[in-house]
């Protein structure tokens, strides 16, 4: 079973011929793992994928660079554990029931898998593209395998395997966690895509879950939510902050997921300030601290006064804070790390879906399918406001929220045009979910093209 290519969620693009690369050789990417102590449950398998190499172009602001990012994502990470760890309890018992997921939408003709054990103890496994204290994407995704654990405690015994690069290689990590017990594996990262699907052909008793592709069959499943509605309230913080309406964006690859990330981003703003304009830089990579800067340096050198980024680091933040300008992050709350320039960001919490997954399947009641989270069931948040986001901007983005909460995806409402001045969507009319996931323009107001591919 296959999901139509309209309703792509995709995430990481290998059809972008990319490869990620760590660019500071970041401690906290080490090919090596230690042991997990948030929950006495949960372990932290050894990854012997080798380290990515080093960029030995980085900026010469590289260094200082690298040490602000580690720091920031480390606390970050830390934060992101502490804050798994006090959900857990309180939202168990909300959690919801194993056979109905809001927003979930089984695939047609599906049935349910035999993926528990026969005996012994549920294990899952966890696969990430990056470290586990990026800072942003994957310690958003590792929050999720705390919260599993904290949650079913002695239930599951969750493991993961972190800077596993897109390609082949996916393949053999995920024959190692079944080969050690594993019978309920996650994705996270695009590029692991035909891995899964090869590798749930191969196991059919196995449970695998996939954030943000769009390929599903009889044990494969899908996972995303609509960040593009929070894209949009992050995008009305950075409105009102522009004193110049020139504000800027960096952004990773020109696919409908950051496409529609900057397009609302950019409605957002304009919201606030009609006249805004968004210029944006396309990094080509997830996580790069140094490309990142370098990117936000660009940016400001252009003359914006307000950045905002789809990233997988702080780094963008570390730009914005030299030159004192406000600034939305992405994947994270930096509230902390970037007081004084801080507005807010959209922020995913993967760990009540998978752990409801996970209770489906050792109840045997698991099926294939796709879920969409919305800000309605708790999936994607609004990251607290920075200090600077004065009461009058949070009343307005608390309103907005209500509305996107209500009705999900209607910051799409036309008339829309795309930077040529053509409609895209008629007055009046929503843009349609198909339409939405396959975006493909931006929106006027966006100052930068889409690369070609």
């Amino acid at each position: 079973m296959t999901n139509k290519p309209t309703k792509q969620r995709i995430r990481r693009a290998t059809a972008l011929g990319t490869v990620l690369t760590l660019a500071l050789g970041l401690t906290a990417c080490s090919s090596s793992k230690t042991k997990d102590t948030t929950a006495p449950e949960t372990t932290a398998t050894a990854d012997t994928t080798p380290a990515p190499a080093a960029d030995t172009t980085a900026a010469p602001a590289a260094a200082d660079t690298k040490a602000a990012v580690e720091t920031a994502a480390a606390e970050t990470a830390a934060a992101a554990t502490e804050a798994a760890a006090a959900a857990a309890p309180a939202a168990a018992a909300a959690l919801p029931t194993a056979d109905k997921i809001a927003n979930f939408t089984a695939d047609s003709g599906s049935s349910s898998v035999a993926c528990a054990p026969k005996t012994g103890t549920m294990k899952a496994a966890w696969i990430y593209v990056g470290p586990i204290n990026d800072g942003g994407w994957t310690t958003a995704h590792n929050a999720g395998r705390e919260y599993v654990a904290k949650t079913l405690g002695d239930k599951v015994v969750t493991t993961y395997k972190e800077n596993v690069p897109e390609g082949p290689q996916v393949s053999q990590v995920i024959e190692d966690l079944v080969h050690d017990g594993n019978t309920f594996i996650i994705g996270t990262s695009f590029g692991f895509q035909d891995a899964f699907v090869e590798s749930a052909a191969k196991h059919p008793d196995v449970c695998f879950e996939f954030a943000t592709g769009f390929k599903t069959g009889k044990n494969l499943s899908q996972f995303y939510g609509a960040g593009e509605d929070t894209d949009f309230l992050a995008g009305m913080a950075a409105g009102a902050a522009s004193k110049s309406g020139k504000l800027g964006f960096v952004a990773p690859f020109p696919i409908p997921e950051v496409i529609r990330e900057v397009n609302s981003w950019t409605l957002g703003a304009r919201s606030i300030n009609p006249a805004a304009t968004v210029q944006v830089v396309w990094t080509n990579t997830w996580f790069d601290p140094a490309k990142e800067r370098a990117a936000a340096e660009s940016l400001i050198s252009a003359g914006v006064d307000a950045i905002g980024s789809g990233q997988d680091s702080p780094a963008s933040g570390e730009a914005a804070k030299v030159k004192s300008l406000p600034w939305a992050g992405y994947d994270s709350d930096q509230s902390t790390n970037f007081p004084d320039i801080w507005l807010t960001a959209t922020n995913y919490q993967w760990g009540p879906y998978e752990t409801a997954r996970i209770q489906q399947a050792m109840a045997g009641t698991w099926a294939p399918g796709n879920y969409y989270g919305t800000l309605a069931d708790g999936f994607v948040t609004l990251a607290p406001y920075g200090k600077s986001v004065s009461a009058d901007t949070q009343a307005k983005i608390e309103a907005k929220k209500a509305e996107l909460t209500a009705k999900p995806g209607s910051q799409f409402t036309g008339p829309i045009k795309d930077q040529s001045g053509a409609e895209k969507i008629p007055a009046g009319t929503q843009i349609a979910f198909g339409d939405l996931m396959g975006m493909n323009y931006l929106v006027e107001g966006v100052v930068g093209e889409l690369p070609k591919s």
